[in-house]
Formats: structure tokens, C-alpha cells, sequence
């Protein structure tokens, strides 16, 4: 079983009389692609800031790649690297010279910091990018370099914040590739993104946080499973009384009220259930406005344990539910 290369425990954190962070705790494996997800203002931010030494820790313990946060963030700093949401690069310097400059911050030998520019070029194919400025690359070619950036150090994680964001699909997934290619050699990646579709595809195992608490855990698959076979997508002129009234059916799982209807889980064949849903409401008086059967997605799971969007702000605290297979 591999070992754990960042554990955190009782983590908190608060801004005045604002608890942002609240006895988080969870573990990240070697090699793994981890993701912590959660919406605007959940406390995943002020998490990670914590974990890369970005702001001091108050309260709990973390030890990343063996260290101690708390007394050894230099050994913290050099193992690990950081590709931020937001762009960092200096327009003026060129691909070569970004890189340089890194290594030269980090005290790398000169030959090894030669040696590693030229690896790092090549990983991220931007080679005939080699001398020109930042500020003429591409979006996909300035993360790709960043994402570089990161990697001189040879770090044994980097911490991804939402790193394809603002980018087209194609470039997204041209992204995706050199970001495994980044694991597959041993380094594990910490993950943030407000694309689903991502997170289910790469991750071993998923945190969701929402109000400073970690409110459910797992892989994606066990996450997905737990909500249930199928999912079916209200709309109607009586949420409220729909509610009461799918609730006596055997087969329907749990109902979610939402922004956008009544989110229905269910622990059946869904083209079998809809039907006799759909029914029972006709008969019951309740008009049904919109209808939508699908399976689970993470986007579903999402909504499911926080009550948004990832890109919605304002929900409802909900409690914590442990899918099976937790590790």
C-alpha cells in the first residue's frame, strides 16, 4: 500500500470571528491524483493556501512529503509545486528565461538547472517556443509552461488550482495529457477544478468541502453509486407536495430540492420508474413542467451533498455522508 504523502488532521482556520476552515482532515496518497472540491467560499482556498505555505497554520497538524508544516515549511516549500488559477507569469522573460529564473530562486545547481529546463521544454513541447516572450504564447501554452515551472524543483506534489480554466476543450484535454504524463512518474497532483467531467475522469479519490467541513468522500465511482442507479430531474407547479407524494414510492431513494426542481435518486431501472412517477403525480393533480432521466454524474453528486452548482453560490448546510468504500 502506498504511503501517504500529505496527511492533515483537525485543520482550522478563521478570518476574525469567521471560521473559514473547521477540523478538516484527510489524506493524500503517493502517486495519486487527489481533488478537493467545493464552491465559492466553501474553504478550499484557504486549505490549500495552508498546505503550500501560503498562510500560517493555527490550528491542527499537517505533514507534507514527511514534514512538518509547522516547523519545517522550507522542506514543505521544496516539495512541492503550485500552478495557481490565476496567471503568474512575467510577460517580459521568455519560456527559457521563466524557467531559468525558478531554478535560480530554488538554488538549483547550474547544470542541473540546464539539464531540467531542456527536460522540462520538451515535456511540455515548446520547444520552438524556446525564446519567445510569455506574453506572445498561447492560453494553453502559457499553463503548459507554468504547469513546467512547477515541475523544476521535481517536486513530490504539485497543486494544480483550477489549471484548465478559460481554455477550450481540445487545449483542456492537450493539458490533461501532460498532466498525467506528470503523475504516471510519481508525482502526485492535488486537484481543484469547477470541471466535473475532469475530476470524475482523473482522480483516485475525491473530497467535497462546503462551510469549512468535508461533507463527503470518495472515489468517483463510489461517490456516483451512492446516490443511487438513476437519476430523474423535476420540474413541477408543486414541488412541495410532489415531495410527499414520491416518497411513498419503493423505489426512489432520495429527493432533492433545488434552484432547478427536485433532484430524484433512485434505486431502480429509471425508463421502468419514470413512467409510474410520472402517474402517480398526474393522478395526485401535480403538473409536471420538465422531465429529464439520466445516471449519476459527479455534477450530480455535487449538487446532491452541497444543494448548488459548483458554480452557484448559496446553499443549505448538509450533513456528512461516508459512501462505502471510504478508505
Amino acid at each position: 500500500m502506498s504511503e501517504n504523502i500529505i496527511e492533515v488532521n483537525g485543520l482550522e482556520y478563521s478570518y476574525g470571528n469567521f471560521k473559514a476552515v473547521d477540523g478538516v482532515s484527510f489524506f493524500v496518497r503517493e502517486g495519486e491524483i487527489f481533488s478537493f472540491l467545493g464552491p465559492n467560499g466553501a474553504g478550499k482556498s484557504t486549505v490549500i493556501n495552508i498546505l503550500t505555505t501560503l498562510l500560517p497554520l493555527q490550528k491542527g497538524t499537517v505533514r507534507i512529503a514527511g514534514y512538518d508544516l509547522s516547523k519545517e515549511p522550507e522542506q514543505v516549500r521544496r516539495s512541492i509545486g503550485i500552478v495557481f488559477q490565476d496567471e503568474t507569469l512575467d510577460r517580459d522573460l521568455t519560456v527559457w528565461e521563466t524557467l531559468e529564473l525558478h531554478g535560480r530562486i530554488y538554488s538549483m545547481p547550474k547544470s542541473e538547472r540546464r539539464e531540467r529546463i531542456d527536460e522540462i521544454i520538451k515535456l511540455v513541447e515548446l520547444q520552438e517556443k524556446r525564446d519567445v516572450r510569455t506574453r506572445n504564447l498561447s492560453g494553453g501554452m502559457k499553463r503548459r509552461l507554468e504547469i513546467g515551472r512547477g515541475l523544476m524543483t521535481r517536486p513530490k506534489v504539485l497543486f494544480l488550482d483550477e489549471p484548465t480554466i478559460g481554455l477550450d476543450t481540445q487545449t483542456r484535454r492537450r493539458l490533461w495529457d501532460y498532466i498525467k504524463m506528470v503523475n504516471d512518474s510519481g508525482t502526485a497532483i492535488f486537484l481543484t477544478t469547477h470541471y466535473m467531467d475532469e475530476a470524475d475522469l482523473v482522480s483516485n479519490w475525491i473530497d467535497i468541502v462546503d462551510h469549512g467541513k468535508i461533507i463527503a468522500s470518495g472515489a468517483p465511482i463510489a461517490l456516483k453509486d451512492a446516490l443511487g442507479r438513476d437519476v430523474i430531474y423535476l420540474q413541477t407547479d408543486n414541488d412541495e407536495a410532489a415531495t410527499g407524494i414520491l416518497k411513498g414510492l419503493k423505489a426512489v431513494q432520495n429527493i432533492k430540492a433545488t434552484s432547478q426542481g427536485l433532484v430524484v435518486t433512485i434505486n431502480a431501472d429509471g425508463t421502468r420508474c419514470l413512467p409510474v412517477i410520472m402517474n402517480r403525480l398526474h393522478e395526485r393533480g401535480i403538473d409536471i413542467k420538465s422531465v429529464n432521466l439520466k445516471k449519476p454524474t459527479l455534477d450530480d453528486v455535487f449538487v446532491h451533498y452541497t444543494g448548488r452548482d459548483i458554480r452557484n453560490a448559496g446553499a443549505e448546510k448538509l450533513p456528512r455522508i461516508q459512501p462505502k468504500g471510504g478508505r
